[in-house]
């Protein structure tokens, strides 16, 4: 089966390791500020030679590495009406012991007021451009440009009924429809500048695989793990319900990933038949690294016309993956889905810097990791990795 837009054999969640001139004009920023405007004419610099190395390492879904960011969900989320950051995203937390990052609060109505990742698009589709004029991507390849939002439940999961304004929202169904209307809103501001794949950064359908998560989420929005699984199906599929048929749409399933480290554990199970099945989405990037993600038995549900990008090599590790054992875990997968491999690609579990501090590894073996993986892909599928 053909893949959708965007979507390669080998592909990746999208976060780079941070180089250390932005990591320290980061920490050089004042800590009462969320304000890195200041940062934008080095971020464009490195944003640019990324761009490059990204495609020189074989990989065709470009993004800017998220150097524009602290967090891979807050410093977009604090650009919502209504939605305020408890804690400084300007510092640089060296501590990996007890790490939580700061708090999102809801003080008002949810609104989307301008354009979030607007001007990032543009850049990054600028160097692109400027990387095709130049001979770096190759003769009858083709490219694109990779959007990595967070999803809509990362306004609600880590929060409870205090976080929310009770003043504003004396009940939650017009939160999440504020919240959804603002998401529609950004994605179609995205897709008229010429974004056509869209992934959704989603850590909570994930958690609620893990049972002590599970029961600590129930204890703190007084529902069913269940209700909120098809809760976040439908702010999800609320959220993207207005987007363009050309526009592919992805999400992403992570278990945390700050510094090498992970939080939950659990296998896809109490969640697969509504991620699967209930989830407008057309592409999955899921966590398949180790033994804490489960079997693939849940890729039963998978309806024949949706792909799951399987993420079974590691960021984390700093250790070169093994290409025959992850040739192995491909083909093991493969026997789950109606089409088999036609239906799967491979990447890392996760991004390589979810937080600004990076996973440990360096540069050089995160990109050693990724030529291997271009590699497994070509020896799996062919040559062409857009089929």
């Amino acid at each position: 089966m053909p893949l959708p837009t965007g979507v390669y054999r080998a592909d990746h969640v999208g976060s780079l390791l941070r180089p250390k001139e932005i990591l320290a004009a980061r920490a050089d920023l004042p800590t009462d500020t969320n304000d890195t405007s200041s940062l934008r004419p080095l971020e464009d610099r490195y944003i640019s030679s990324v761009v490059r190395k990204e495609l020189q390492n074989g990989i065709r879904s470009i993004t800017d590495g998220e150097f524009r960011r602290a967090y891979f969900h807050l410093d977009f989320l604090q650009h919502l009406d209504g939605v305020k950051v408890e804690g400084s995203l300007a510092s640089t937390n060296t501590s990996k012991a007890g790490f939580t990052p700061p708090k999102l609060v809801i003080t008002g109505k949810v609104k989307h007021v301008k354009p979030i990742q607007l001007n990032d698009f543009l850049y990054l589709e600028g160097e692109i451009d400027k990387a095709r004029k130049e001979g770096v991507v190759p003769t009858g390849e083709t490219v694109t440009t990779k959007v990595a939002i967070p999803s809509p439940t990362m306004c609600h999961f880590r929060g409870s009924r205090d976080t929310i304004s009770s003043e504003t929202y004396p009940t939650l169904d017009p939160f999440f429809t504020d919240l959804a209307i603002a998401y529609q809103a950004e994605i179609q501001s995205l897709y008229d500048a010429g974004c056509r794949f869209l992934q959704l950064d989603d850590t909570n359908l994930a958690y609620l695989c893990d049972p002590s998560m599970r029961q600590s989420a129930a204890d703190r929005h007084a529902q069913t793990p269940e209700q909120i699984t098809e809760q976040y199906a439908e702010l999800i599929n609320a959220a993207i319900s207005k987007r363009p048929s050309d526009m592919v749409i992805g999400i992403h399933l992570c278990r945390g990933n700050h510094r090498s480290q992970w939080f939950a554990s659990g296998g896809y199970e109490p969640v697969a038949q509504v991620l699967f099945q209930k989830l407008n989405v057309d592409v999955y990037f899921l966590e398949y690294d180790d033994a804490r993600s489960g079997d693939f038995a849940p890729l039963r549900y998978l309806p024949e016309h949706k792909v799951v990008v399987l993420g079974v090599m590691s960021s984390k590790s700093a250790k070169l993956d093994d290409k025959e054992a992850i040739v192995k875990r491909l083909r093991e997968a493969s026997k789950y889905v109606p089409k088999g491999l036609d239906q799967l690609c491979v990447s890392h579990q996760c991004g390589f810097s979810s937080t600004m501090e990076g996973n440990e590894l360096t540069e050089e073996q995160q990109w050693a990791k990724i030529r291997l993986e271009v590699e497994i892909a070509k020896e799996v599928w062919g040559s062409d990795l857009s089929k």
